[in-house]
């Protein structure tokens, strides 16, 4: 092939595996492969708004340069502008707070896409620091759903999932700390693999980030691309707090290994929130049929817990470490933060955080970690659990927001600064509520540090994603791997693009 670009339809039609196979016979340079995204964003973006930063100039000569000899040489990738850090770039967290912010150095899970070939190519949207399940920060604006502009394209990676929908890249990365790798995976018809915890490295700036429950990998349209990136990126760094189990062989080598006869339990009972919407319900039926027809064990069943008290801990826990970012971003940038500075509900929820008691916080650790060892058991008679991503179709923009009153008061009682009065106030508790609704079975698994994965194999009457939630045994990747790649067989998804790809 010749020329500046690859033509789109060619594009499409191959993964990062696929492309970096033409870059390996010679069939096509790294610089073509970066100039055919960079064309594709110029065209895409404007109508998603996923990416927030680009860096054209640096990832040409990148690609004009000899790259390593990595599973990926040449594949063009997008970044989540939150925890990965590129040199020299900005690094902004959805924060009008950061607006201003270089990066000083590369993380270590950037180091690791760049050894494995990867061409940087710019970072996406998220929402401020990565606090909600949509994409829609102040700062940047929302990111939209490609298959339909009026929805959320789920968050926190947001804009790396609408990017990867549309075309944009073929991969983009992603971190999960309540489900904010599957979620936008479900929202844009993706594959999203959130890895064990531990899997992939925090350093050199964190040791764990929200108490173990953030692990950051990639989404992606391929079983394939998820687990030979997996491979070239996992492993403990040094001065990493703990490690995942070591797997038997490499996660690739899954791919299309037979995954035997599983016991699967499937539920649709919301452990967090109160309903689920009729066409998840049906989806996940419709999925637990499927996989007795290929022969796996399934029956209805789940693990149970108090979702109430889960909540609460979960919010205690991420009130606590937001305060933590913001009074670190403080040192950082040498200058005390006020409530101009951030969102009304970011700057409530770090109200609330330096509110709470060192021991209030420890006992919602000590909650959350009790959880764990509560579904643990579950996984003794069962190898995977199914349920629906989301417990309804992508929203429309906007409908997870605090309501205009809401916010109003959240402004309010952020100007007097008292987390004490936001605290009686509930307001926080009542937005919260409306978040859980929509992600009831997610953050657990956050917290009991379980892989888990987001299939594309449902889809609402409008033509929407229906993503189905598989959650795996601790440190088995193995299996999950095994599955996707059966279900992928069995349904393809890889050929079902958005309107806006082909535009």
């Amino acid at each position: 092939m010749t020329g500046t670009t690859l033509p789109g339809a060619d594009y499409l039609a191959h993964d990062a595996t696929g492309l970096s196979e033409l870059v390996r016979r010679g069939e096509i340079s790294p610089l073509e492969l970066v100039e055919t995204a960079i064309a594709r964003i110029e065209r895409m973006n404007p109508r998603v708004n996923a990416v927030i930063h680009r860096m054209d100039e640096s990832a040409r000569q990148a690609a004009r340069a000899p790259l390593p000899e990595g599973p990926f040489r040449g594949v063009p990738l997008l970044l989540k502008d939150l925890i990965a850090t590129v040199a020299g770039e900005p690094f902004r967290c959805g924060s009008r707070f950061l607006a201003s912010y270089v990066a000083p150095h590369d993380s270590e899970l950037v180091r690791r896409y760049r050894r494995a070939g990867f061409v940087l190519l710019g970072k996406t949207n998220t929402p401020e620091f990565g606090l909600t399940p949509f994409t829609e920060p102040a700062l940047f604006g929302p990111t939209l759903n490609p298959w339909d502009p009026t929805r959320t394209a789920g968050g926190s990676s947001g804009g790396s999932a609408a990017a990867v929908a549309c075309g944009m890249t073929p991969v983009a990365t992603g971190g999960d700390g309540g489900g904010s790798i599957r979620i936008p995976a479900s929202c844009c018809g993706l594959f999203g693999m959130k890895p064990t915890r531990g899997r992939t490295p925090t350093g050199p700036d964190f040791g764990e980030i929200w108490h173990g429950a953030v692990v950051e990998h990639v989404l992606c349209r391929s079983v394939r691309d998820s687990a030979a990136i997996l491979d070239a990126t996992a492993g403990p760094d040094p001065g990493a707090p703990y490690a995942a189990p070591e797997p038997a062989r490499p996660f690739r080598e899954e791919v299309g290994r037979e995954p035997g006869r599983l016991r699967i339990a499937f539920t649709d009972h919301p452990w967090l929130g109160h309903e689920v919407d009729a066409e998840c319900s049906a989806a996940l039926r419709d999925t637990a049929h499927l996989l007795e027809s290929l022969g796996h064990q399934v029956e209805e069943a789940s693990p149970e817990l108090d979702g109430r008290g889960f909540a609460r801990a979960f919010l205690t826990m991420i009130c606590g470490e937001l305060r933590g970012d913001i009074e670190e971003a403080e040192t950082v940038l040498g200058r005390r933060a006020t409530a101009a500075d951030f969102e009304p509900a970011t700057w409530a929820l770090g109200l609330l955080g330096r509110a709470s008691s060192a021991s209030a916080f420890a006992r919602a650790i000590r909650s959350l970690q009790r959880t764990a060892r509560e579904i643990a058991p579950f996984f003794d008679r069962y190898d995977v659990l199914l349920t629906p991503t989301v417990s309804r179709p992508p929203v429309p923009t906007g409908a997870l927001q605090p309501l205009p009153a809401e916010r109003l008061l959240l402004e309010l009682l952020g100007g007097i600064g008292s987390g004490r009065l936001l605290r009686a106030a509930g307001v926080l508790e009542r937005t919260a509520d409306k978040v859980f609704d929509f992600i009831p079975w997610t953050p657990v698994i956050n917290a009991t540090g379980q892989p888990a994965m987001s299939v594309p194999l449902g889809w609402s009457r409008e033509g929407l994603p229906l993503g189905m939630h598989f959650v795996g045994r601790y440190g088995d990747e193995a299996t999950l791997y095994r599955l996707a790649a059966q279900l992928e067989v069995a349904r393809p998804w890889a050929n079902r693009w958005p309107a806006v790809a082909a535009a």
